[in-house]
């Protein structure tokens, strides 16, 4: 247990410039479906989505082709109409640039809905069947996480929570879609929040909101007007206030137990993009298949919101958005999702997934690349910790591989939210020192896993060796006994025999 970690004070987290507009105040626009989908299998936390279908198979929008693995998996259904190019390995959305398996579809141009089966009254459903029809839609949470929404839906019911929050922060920089959505589809949005409070059975749902989105807050609370359970709140502008936890204490006062989950203190936290898609599913039928997301940067000609097809290419969506300025020259880093928590990647040639809710082309003034310094132990990256960790203690740690030590100062509390590299004034990569620290005990629990594995194959071996040899000891002694038995039977019935010819022999007076 984390015994560093402390209450929310007043100066935790950072401020950096937000470069949210001219993005945010853009329309929406919505992108021609691409003549090519590059679907990976995984878009979402837990397993991987299984295919369903086979090469040149015709599929009509909205199919399902590809099913969920386990419970805690999400399926994936064609985000138009069109034909199975191939099931094959692509470039992954990260930054290892290494590949995944995904589907690619060929569009037929007429983008065609399949069979949909909506509800007119999703009141009258029960919450598990909620739960039921938002798994089969693939929805999973939209703030960039991609946690499959319905297994969160169906905890909650079974954990008895109290208090759904929306999260409606979007706290990272240059990232405006969620804003854009609240400003835009408000009374949706607080529709699916109602359908979600019926699956969740929450008593009451608070909508935290970034006070740097004046916009979607009076949009928000015109459509909240005169809905029960639905209150919206301002919360103060600070990165990273869309983080779950501190979110949650915000709004509730309540802080989530260290190594513990919000459902531990009655609390579920949700997307207001999600709230979107959930009643999508409910209401229309509809499965997950596009998403809003933002395009920004200074490297980017037009910035602004597109609702985009899931499987289009980052570089396809750059160009309907403009393209690059100078074509590209002065771009310094491609992200996928927000400048703070995203992924950098390789090339533009990767998919938008689920989870994508950022396309950046930053140039050289936008990305701090300078190299790092000593340690000065000013305890910025301490002040500025959301979770109340001790940044400077768990690298110094990490640094000497003492990953156990840095463990009891609460490495598996930290969020990675960059906080404490961004303050630093010494450029010490920490995040990464974290992400590297994670991975090594990941690592470690992974060879022990193996190793136990193989201890107790091996202790298995040598128990079947020792029962085998025991069976066949008694199989022996009891093969000996038998046939002594036998051979003693046999010598009494010889003996009887004998005894028997005898006395017959000396009846009949034959000396």
């Amino acid at each position: 247990m984390n015994l560093f970690k402390h209450v929310l004070g007043d100066d935790w987290g950072v401020h950096p410039e937000d470069h949210k507009r001219p993005a945010a105040d853009r329309p929406v626009r919505t992108m021609p479906v691409p003549a090519r989908l590059f679907l990976p299998l995984q878009q979402h936390l837990g397993a991987p989505a299984r295919p369903v279908v086979l090469v040149g198979q015709k599929v009509k929008k909205g199919e399902l082709i590809a099913e969920a693995q386990g419970m805690i998996s999400a399926p994936l259904h064609a985000p138009t109409s069109g034909s199975i190019a191939a099931v094959t390995e692509i470039t992954a959305p990260h930054p290892s640039g290494l590949s995944l398996q995904a589907i690619i579809l060929e569009a037929d141009g007429l983008d065609e809905w399949g069979e949909l089966h909506g509800c007119a009254d999703p009141f009258a459903l029960d919450p598990a069947e909620i739960g039921k029809r938002v798994a089969a839609a693939g929805v999973v949470g939209l703030g960039g996480a991609a946690f499959p929404s319905a297994v969160k839906l169906n905890g909650a019911s079974r954990s008895k929570v109290t208090t759904l929050i929306m999260n409606g922060g979007e706290c990272e920089p240059y990232l405006s879609c969620d804003d854009r959505q609240m400003r835009d589809h408000a009374a949706a949005i607080v529709d699916g929040i109602r359908i979600m409070l019926h699956a969740t059975g929450a008593a009451v749902a608070l909508v935290g909101i970034e006070d740097n989105k004046p916009e979607a807050i009076a949009a928000m609370r015109a459509a909240a007007a005169g809905v029960d359970k639905v209150e919206i709140r301002p919360v103060p502008a600070r990165y990273p206030m869309g983080s779950e936890k501190q979110l949650v204490q915000v709004l509730t006062g309540k802080e989530v137990p260290a190594d513990g989950r919000t459902f531990d203190i009655g609390v579920i936290v949700h997307n207001v993009g999600t709230a979107l898609a959930v009643r999508a599913a409910i209401r229309e039928g509809k499965p997950l298949i596009s998403r809003l997301l933002t395009v920004n940067g200074n490297c980017a000609s037009e910035p602004g919101n597109i609702e985009v097809r899931i499987g289009t290419l980052a570089e396809e969506v750059l160009a309907f958005a403009g393209g690059l300025k100078g074509d590209g020259l002065g771009l310094a880093r491609r992200v996928l999702g927000g400048p703070m928590m995203g992924m950098q990647i390789p090339h533009w040639r990767v998919p938008v997934v689920k989870g994508s809710s950022g396309i950046l082309a930053l140039d050289a003034d936008e990305v701090v690349a300078r190299d790092p310094n000593p340690c000065i132990r000013c305890g910025s990256c301490v002040k500025a910790c959301p979770m109340g960790l001790l940044p400077l203690e768990m690298s110094a740690r990490i640094r000497s591989e003492a990953y156990d030590e840095a463990v009891a100062y609460g490495l598996k509390d930290c969020i990675a939210c960059g906080c404490c590299a961004y303050v630093c004034p010494s450029q010490i990569p920490l995040v990464q020192y974290f992400v590297h620290a994670k991975g090594e005990l990941a690592a470690q629990d992974r060879s022990k896993l193996r190793n136990d594995a193989t201890k107790k194959l091996a202790l298995q071996r040598q128990e079947r060796l020792e029962r085998e040899a025991r069976e066949r000891a008694e199989a022996a002694a009891k093969r000996k006994a038998e046939r002594e038995a036998a051979a003693a039977a046999k010598a009494a019935a010889e003996a009887a025999t004998k005894a028997a010819s005898a006395s017959a022999a000396e009846g009949q007076g034959v000396v």
